[in-house]
């Protein structure tokens, strides 16, 4: 994937009016599809500005004369370092299931998230900040004259990116001036994130997962890796070095690491153990939606327990959203959004054309 050039130029002064900074054409989108590596303004939780990256894609046709429907895509864990960033990967447009939307003319908006293609901490799993991030990607895109990204977007991701496109629904009405959400559809997304990292069936996913925050949340929130043994603080800074995408198989070190973390922290309680438990919480997801909800999940899957999401489904049911609840056999977790993308983007189609949304909520 090469960058071809310079499109569009924001000067950081006027950030206050303009959220892009750059958007760069790149070469090796699929037929019929243009793409753009998009640099942007987004703001941390102290109202900091900080300069993010994602992909915007769209059809290569003529500017139709109403603005593109818009999908957010949020993308599943590729890594919590600098160089993890999909935007920076020639596997996204494989990897991302939502481009097929893009020959039925939509854009697709994929941002990075903080951290990914840019400089600071990642924020892995922390819900208020990545949601801000999505939004602002979407009103870069918009800035975009050849996307033609209008102001009415869904939001659909996946595991990591099903977090984030659940917070996105869940901070909409406070933080999405200006843009319109038709649904949120997320596929095997952590929900209540105590309950996740305890019901985790795979003893090394498990592990991988409380690596990744813990060494990410230690440099976000700026507290020490003091638990375990002398080791693990430097096992699990290893392992976070590392980028992640479905058709890779982890490196003998890194499952070295794994199997050393699982008998070191055999009895250690995450999300029961201070400051940890503080972020676990406040990261967790809310049952408010104020639109409906796609839900699709894997009925063993190995990390995000299928029990634990149908129990946030029926927390949304109680609040009164409808729910489209998405079973899917197996135990995988990494192709949920490849495997429900036809059901899931027939239902954002019907959010667009203002469908009454089918509701799941006697059944789950």
């Amino acid at each position: 994937m090469a960058i071809a050039f310079l499109l569009v130029s924001s000067p950081a002064i006027a950030a206050d009016e303009s959220v892009l900074i750059k958007a760069i054409s790149v070469d090796g989108a699929p037929d019929g599809m243009r793409a753009w590596r998009i640099r942007y303004w987004t703001k941390d939780n102290a109202g900091r500005r900080k300069e993010v990256t994602g992909m915007v894609v769209a059809p290569k046709t003529t500017i139709p004369r109403l603005q593109r429907k818009v999908i957010a895509w949020t993308h599943g864990t590729w890594g919590i370092a600098e160089k993890c960033a999909p935007s920076l990967s020639n596997g996204f447009f494989e990897l991302t299931p939502a481009l097929g939307a893009v020959r039925n003319g939509y854009v697709v908006v994929a941002p990075d998230y903080p951290g990914l293609g840019s400089k600071g901490a990642h924020p892995y799993l922390v819900g208020g900040v990545t949601a801000r991030a999505t939004l602002d990607a979407i009103r870069a895109a918009r800035e975009i004259p050849s996307a033609a990204a209008g102001r009415r977007f869904a939001v659909w991701g996946e595991s990591q990116g099903g977090h984030a496109a659940l917070w996105t629904g869940q901070r909409f009405k406070a933080e999405g001036q200006g843009l319109e959400l038709v649904g949120v559809a997320a596929g095997a997304p952590p929900t209540d994130l105590a309950a996740n990292f305890r019901r985790a069936s795979d003893p090394n996913a498990k592990v991988f997962l409380l690596s990744l925050s813990a060494a990410s949340w230690s440099r976000y929130y700026g507290v020490p890796l003091n638990f375990g043994r002398k080791s693990t603080p430097l096992i699990i800074n290893r392992l976070a070095a590392n980028c992640l995408s479905t058709d890779q198989t982890p490196r003998f070190g890194a499952l070295l690491g794994i199997l050393t973390l699982r008998r070191d922290l055999k009895n250690f309680d995450f999300a029961a153990t201070r400051p940890w438990s503080r972020f676990v919480r406040s990261n967790s997801t809310a049952p408010l939606q104020s639109v409906p909800v796609l839900l699709a999940q894997t009925r063993d899957d190995p990390l995000v327990a299928a029990s634990v999401t149908r129990q946030f489904a029926r927390r949304l049911c109680r609040n009164k959203v409808r729910v489209r609840w998405i079973d899917l056999p197996g135990k995988d977790h990494a192709t949920t959004a490849r495997q429900s993308a036809g059901p899931t983007l027939t239902w954002i189609d019907d959010r667009f054309s203002k469908k009454a949304a089918p509701n799941d909520c006697g059944k789950i």
